[in-house]
């Protein structure tokens, strides 16, 4: 619109239409549009998802996107050795970790860190043993969605019936 004031004070009697079928042929360069920026979501999957389990294209774009932000380079070097923790029951390497992530300055990462920091005995022991409570928790998770479904429509006899049939 700038450009179209500018040029009507000099005499211009076209539009602003013609102006800009003008511009987008004469003045934008003939190569194909450049890249569309990456999504929060696709970002996040490729940071938080194992290297190996990404397609080329991802782990190129991954890669871009990783030497054109310091900060998500850290980030995501700092998620890759968590989880390489969590998944090889490695809870020794843990104090390093937790001093590495609070170095990094990273408000996310340091927090987490400060909480792992606070309850550190148990962090320890579910990062080095074999022994989990995923099966009671899910079955904890499917009696409460149990509840949540039926929420003011039945008595305490129905919910009971429903947990013990869906088992």
């Amino acid at each position: 619109m700038a450009l179209l004031g500018e040029i009507t004070a000099r005499g211009y009697r076209g539009g602003y239409t013609q102006l800009a079928t003008w511009k987008q042929r004469e003045l934008l360069p003939d190569g194909p549009p450049p890249p569309r920026p990456p999504t929060v979501r696709e970002a996040t999957d490729w940071l938080t998802r194992h290297p190996d389990g990404l397609t080329a294209d991802d782990a190129i774009r991954r890669k871009a996107l990783l030497a054109h932000c310091p900060e998500l380079d850290t980030t995501a070097h700092l998620v890759t050795t968590f989880a390489e923790m969590l998944t090889l029951l490695d809870g020794d390497r843990l104090p390093e970790w937790i001093a590495e992530a609070k170095a990094a300055g990273l408000p996310g990462i340091s927090t987490f860190a400060n909480g792992l920091n606070s309850d550190y005995p148990a962090v320890h022991a579910g990062l080095t043993t074999h022994w989990n409570s995923g099966h009671v928790e899910g079955a904890v998770n499917r009696i409460k969605m149990l509840k949540r479904q039926m929420f003011g429509r039945a008595s305490f006899a129905l919910l009971r019936k429903r947990v013990l049939l869906a088992s």
